[in-house]
């Protein structure tokens, strides 16, 4: 069964929502329940070309321990949300931890043609380019550098990322447009669509999404739909339910 599709066309200035709204029972009436929802930047279109027909290959890099020198939490969860993408059944190559350096990326990344760039670990997304950033194991990852990395591999190879998964970041502290960092990674990194999260989540809850939209990706699911039944999986569970958990993901892009 196809859902109904509901793309937004935004100007990237979103309001506060704080954490008392995101555990109020009034924000579970959502247009997730009954609709597959992307975000375009501005008017800009993206050709539609479903993911489904591509052969599934992944990169999946992440740190579950960051370095001593940033003040990050450890996400635990990490290896286990990176095995349930190989276990999904998407053909994958895992970096983790120490292998995950921005070195290692960048040569793994421009190996073979993934469809899929899955990068789960800790980031920031600013109006700022200078306050945009992933963490690898050997430093941060700022906007412009992500950019040159992937833009290396359209050097080498003609087919593009199809989807750009960060996981587990957010937006900066008192930024109302920090949200236009998540655009710039999207469009600058070249990916066709970008899904991210906008604040941190519970690690527990983030290996459950991923686990179900990576499962309804391979079922042949739109890359929206795929989101939307991943955000109901959390819906569905009493300890998941509030906006808190399952509100953070959007899709930037390409919704097929």
């Amino acid at each position: 069964m196809r859902f109904p599709f509901f793309r937004i066309f935004v100007d990237l200035q979103y309001g506060h929502c704080t954490v008392d709204d995101l555990n109020s029972s009034l924000y579970y009436a959502t247009p997730v329940q009954k609709y597959a929802v992307a975000i375009s930047p501005g008017l800009q279109l993206f050709t539609p070309k479903p993911l489904a027909q591509e052969r599934l290959n992944a990169l999946a890099g992440g740190l579950s321990q960051p370095p001593k020198h940033e003040k990050f939490a450890p996400l635990p969860n990490v290896k286990v949300e990176l095995k349930l993408i190989q276990q999904s059944g998407v053909s994958t190559k895992i970096l983790l931890d120490e292998n995950f350096k921005s070195t290692t990326l960048r040569k793994t990344i421009n190996a073979q043609p993934f469809t899929v760039v899955h990068l789960a670990t800790h980031g920031q997304f600013s109006s700022k380019a200078k306050d945009t950033f992933i963490l690898a194991a050997d430093k941060r990852i700022y906007v412009n550098e992500l950019d040159t990395l992937l833009k290396s591999r359209e050097q080498k190879r003609t087919q593009p990322v199809e989807l750009l998964v960060l996981s587990a970041c957010e937006t900066a502290q008192r930024d109302n447009r920090a949200v236009l960092g998540l655009a710039g990674v999207a469009l600058r990194a070249g990916a066709r669509s970008t899904l991210a999260s906008l604040w941190q989540i519970g690690d527990d809850s983030t290996a459950l999404f991923i686990s179900e939209f990576y499962h309804q990706l391979i079922t042949g699911k739109t890359t929206a739909e795929a989101l939307r039944e991943a955000q109901l999986k959390l819906l569905s569970s009493s300890e998941y339910i509030r906006p808190l958990y399952w509100a953070p993901y959007v899709l930037v892009g390409n919704w097929l």
